[in-house]
């Protein structure tokens, strides 16, 4: 019969989580999962499995729906409600990137980097493949950085901006009219201006900024989502032109250091 360690990774497996997400999600240390799933290193070498508390299996029953049988090898069914489908949506991201000190990094993907990330957005080995750093003033909260690829959203962002996104924990969170990074399984990875209707239809809508006629508005299903994240900071190398009323006063600025060096020339 399997051990209780054994059918933990099992649920772990199904949402396609790690140690580090599924942790997070039930409120312990990723230690915890860690000493439970793969047990600690002993000095024989050896390794000595932790039997996972009340308190800990409660709150994997509770977060995940799972048939409390099923943990202790009493039943085959893994959900209460013998929903066996795959979660779409989780609430954190299956895998952040730390640093020395445990803190998360912000973790870069370039544009060649898309296509990857759609299979390996869930994979520890692959999201270490990619370039990270630390961002001091980017906390509470895990955060990625999207290189801008197209055009639909010139006007506000160009062709190899960055943009840096916070992961949105639940999908009715997001903010109509806001810009999101938004990861799905047909449309891959596109920076878009958000209308939320998952409530209503089930659907967000996807905006573009660039009103060309190129751009038109699409909808997408909620059950396609695999991240979002919510754009707080963007660089760009676009100098941005000045508006008119800057033009006037550099105009105006000009005529008066002219006149000054006129009357100068003068006297």
């Amino acid at each position: 019969m399997e051990g209780i360690h054994e059918k933990i990774k099992e649920i772990i497996d199904h949402f396609r989580l790690n140690n580090n997400s599924f942790s997070k999600r039930i409120g312990v240390t990723s230690t915890t999962i860690d000493s439970i799933t793969n047990g600690r290193p002993q000095p024989d070498g050896s390794r000595k499995r932790t039997k996972p508390g009340y308190d800990l299996l409660t709150s994997i029953i509770n977060e995940f729906d799972i048939n409390p049988d099923y943990l202790f090898g009493k039943s085959s069914q893994m959900f209460k409600s013998n929903n066996t489908e795959l979660q779409t949506y989780a609430g954190i991201p299956q895998v952040v990137a730390v640093n020395q000190e445990g803190e998360e990094n912000v973790v870069y993907v370039p544009i060649k980097a898309r296509a990857g990330y759609l299979d390996g957005y869930g994979d520890a080995d692959y999201i270490e493949t990619l370039p990270s750093f630390s961002m001091p003033h980017l906390t509470n909260g895990t955060y990625r950085c999207f290189e801008v690829q197209g055009n639909s959203m010139v006007r506000t962002f160009f062709d190899g901006d960055l943009v840096f996104g916070k992961y949105v924990e639940d999908l009715s969170d997001i903010k109509d009219g806001r810009v999101y990074v938004i990861v799905s399984r047909n449309d891959g990875i596109v920076l878009k201006r958000v209308i939320n209707r998952i409530e209503e239809r089930g659907k967000l809508i996807l905006k573009s900024d660039n009103k060309d006629g190129n751009y038109p508005t699409y909808t997408i299903n909620a059950e396609e989502v695999m991240e979002v994240w919510y754009v707080t900071m963007f660089a760009s190398k676009q100098m941005p032109e000045p508006v008119d009323v800057y033009d006037r006063l550099h105009d105006l600025e000009s005529k008066i250091v002219l006149l000054e060096n006129a009357l100068q020339q003068k006297n």
